[in-house]
């Protein structure tokens, strides 16, 4: 398996770990590795992939270790430290999150009744083309609404939270405009997320208990532009954060980044803008 191109951050995270199964790696390793920060390397993979780097990583371990067992491999011991863990019983318990059976049911029974997780290599389908991006700072921005917490594995919630904004549009306290936005905020580096589908709002005084709050500070930005169904807006984002990004010569800051919705915004027309704004230094 050769290593991917330099400004392949998924290519080259899937050739490490196929490269380190059998040794101690972590996340600030493999983002190093990649030449990006582990942000966005969890945002890449997650959106690419559907699993976090460290997911895929332990399904990828212990995809080995069921190997191993089935091929008649004696230790469990040894298989599970050979995977990265420290017990017999650590082990065992992963390896029954993963697969539904025990080291010792699979030892017996062999693979036949398990789903393994094979390595994965990413297609050649080329990236969208995109519209150069404009670059201006945003002022301070106060965004309130639905809000859940989500991982590359759970994110197809998102659109239930704009469902569910859409019954409070237009009476929300403090709204600001006929503006929406979702924003991507409080991510910890592991894959995890927060999502909140929201309005402007002047302040978080008047709202329902359960609405989300996030305050982005004034910032530096890439604006995209998104043209097209929203379903296909995927394609735009990761070729946004997989080939511009690693390729422009900017660095992603530790800040929301978001997309906004014109007021006329209308998810069932074909033919819509989206704007998505990246933060950047400098």
């Amino acid at each position: 398996m050769e290593p991917m191109a330099a400004t392949d951050p998924i290519g080259k995270a899937l050739w490490l770990i196929e490269s380190a199964l059998e040794r101690e790696i972590d996340l600030d390793e493999i983002a190093a590795f990649c030449g990006v920060s582990r942000y966005h390397l969890c945002r890449v993979f997650g959106m690419a992939t559907g699993r976090s780097v460290m997911h895929h990583l332990r399904a990828r371990r212990l995809t080995e270790a069921a190997r191993r067992l089935a091929g008649g491999a004696g230790d469990i011991l040894t298989v599970a430290l050979d995977a990265g863990y420290g017990s017999h019983e650590a082990f065992t318990r992963a390896f029954r999150d993963q697969f539904g059976l025990t080291p010792e049911a699979v030892r017996a029974q062999g693979l036949d009744s398990i789903n393994l997780v094979e390595p994965l290599r990413m297609d050649k389908t080329p990236l969208v083309d995109l519209e150069p991006p404009r670059f201006e700072t945003g002022p301070t921005l106060l965004v309130a609404g639905i809000g859940g917490r989500f991982r590359a594995e759970t994110n197809q919630g998102i659109p239930m939270l704009w469902q569910r904004l859409d019954t409070h549009l237009g009476h929300i306290g403090g709204q600001v405009g006929g503006r929406t936005y979702g924003v991507c905020c409080n991510a910890d580096g592991r894959g995890n997320f927060d999502y909140i589908a929201g309005v402007e709002v002047s302040d978080f005084e008047d709202l329902p208990a359960d609405f989300s709050r996030v305050r982005i500070g004034e910032q530096r930005y890439a604006v995209f532009t998104h043209r097209g169904h929203i379903s296909a807006m995927r394609a735009t984002v990761d070729a946004i954060w997989n080939g511009w990004l690693p390729n422009s010569g900017h660095q992603l800051a530790a800040a929301p980044d978001f997309e906004r919705y014109e007021a006329d915004f209308d998810a069932r027309n074909p033919v819509n803008a989206v704007e998505i704004w990246l933060p950047i230094k400098g």
